[in-house]
């Protein structure tokens, strides 16, 4: 179980190699924001298009990865002016940044929607 009060989350700003897997990850966690991959904190890495995130992160015993694919739309991309490869965002910045939401406005962003 996580704790949310405890957690760190991590955003890689650049684009990202979706072809990459455990080790890659976790390489590039420790080069850009020089971290320990098993300290159970979320890494997340977007692709140069913005539709697809891997999350990686340490379970207590393993590595796990997320990997979600947009249908339609784009993730929004953080920027910042201190660190170009990534930035440090809380939990609830996660949450909305997952479900579409524009961090800045509040909109939702586009999204696909099943037609019935």
């Amino acid at each position: 179980m996580i704790d949310v009060a405890d957690l760190r989350i991590f955003v890689c700003t650049t684009p990202t190699n979706m072809n990459y897997s455990f080790d890659s990850l976790m390489g590039r966690a420790q080069e850009i924001f020089d971290q320990d991959p098993t300290s159970g904190h979320l890494f997340l890495f977007f692709n140069r298009r913005r539709d697809r995130v891997k999350i990686l992160f340490w379970d207590h015993d393993g590595f796990a990865i997320f990997y979600k694919r947009l249908e339609a739309g784009t993730f929004q991309m953080l920027t910042t002016t201190n660190d170009p490869e990534g930035i440090e965002i809380e939990y609830w910045q996660l949450v909305q940044l997952l479900d579409g939401l524009d961090l800045n406005t509040g909109r939702q962003r586009k999204r696909y929607r099943r037609v019935r």
